[in-house]
């Protein structure tokens, strides 16, 4: 078995991360053509799991900084104002993470989903198959009647008001995970006066459904796992598994056939052991 090259993959992912010497991205232009070219991205790091993200590419591999006037948190502004925009997609999604996907590749995304193109009537299967909590169910359903609104607004329009804040956030993060709702905008409220605006994604993006519709779940599964690939330049099976939250069968059969057409080779690590997962040109 081939050996994996650590400089040249070292190499691979300062470009594909955009870190030093290439220069950090100075323009919410800039980021958005590094989302459309990398197809997905993380918007800050996740500990434990290798991907590109905003941050970094601003500025560099490091931390998170505390600090608010940090000038890498340039990030958080670009990505408000471009709420509810259309220039890329963004909510918490893989790893129920904040995640920026290209709008070439959110249908892929979306035909992995549990929507069937019925939004009245796509999360009440989910409900009653015991897949989306009684709370998720109740922000849904204000959002289907209100339309978009505000946290604090649609804790109240969901009757949870009084619900703890950890089952409120994580009912938010299964509907946005499952692309059932997004952040559309920022609104000026709540003691922080800063509280994102929900909204239901088919009435957000109308057409993404029928985009999605035409697209099989194993294109959409080698679609992500070649993106992912070119992205971090090698990685382990389990890496995929943990990343996109798939059923090991499903990451064993995709990869099978990204191998199959030598996207990827199988590989050894000159650290790790077991087999590794990597684009052609970075083997021995």
């Amino acid at each position: 078995m081939p050996l994996l090259d650590l400089k040249k993959l070292n190499t691979h992912r300062t470009r594909t991360f955009n870190l030093p010497p290439s220069k950090p991205l100075a323009s919410p232009a800039q980021a958005l053509t590094f989302v459309n070219r990398r197809g997905f991205i993380f918007f800050w790091t996740i500990s434990g799991i290798d991907l590109p993200s905003l941050w970094t590419a601003v500025a560099g591999d490091r931390p998170v900084a505390d600090a608010h006037d940090d000038p890498g948190h340039i990030t958080w502004r670009w990505k408000d104002e471009a709420l509810g925009k259309k220039l890329w997609y963004y909510a918490k999604v893989l790893r129920k993470k904040a995640t920026m996907i290209s709008l070439e590749i959110v249908p892929y995304f979306y035909a992995l989903s549990e929507n069937y193109g019925s939004p009245e009537e796509d999360y009440l299967a989910a409900y009653q198959e015991g897949r989306l909590p009684q709370a998720a169910k109740q922000i849904y359903e204000a959002l289907l009647k209100e339309g978009a609104l505000n946290t604090i607004d649609l804790r109240r329009a969901a009757k949870l008001a009084n619900a703890k804040e950890s089952e409120f956030n994580n009912a938010l993060e299964i509907l946005q995970a499952d692309f059932k709702i997004l952040p559309v905008g920022v609104a000026e409220a709540g003691a922080w006066k800063y509280s994102f605006i929900y909204e239901i994604v088919p009435r957000h993006d109308p057409d993404l459904p029928e985009r999605a519709r035409q697209i099989g779940e194993g294109e959409a599964r080698a679609k992500l796992l070649e993106l992912y690939f070119k992205s971090v330049g090698a990685a382990r099976e389990a890496d995929a598994v943990k990343l996109f939250g798939w059923k090991r069968e499903l990451v064993t059969r995709s990869i099978a056939g990204l191998v199959a057409k030598r996207v990827i080779v199988e590989t050894e690590h000159p650290k790790f052991k077991g087999v590794w997962l990597a684009l052609p040109h970075l083997v021995e």
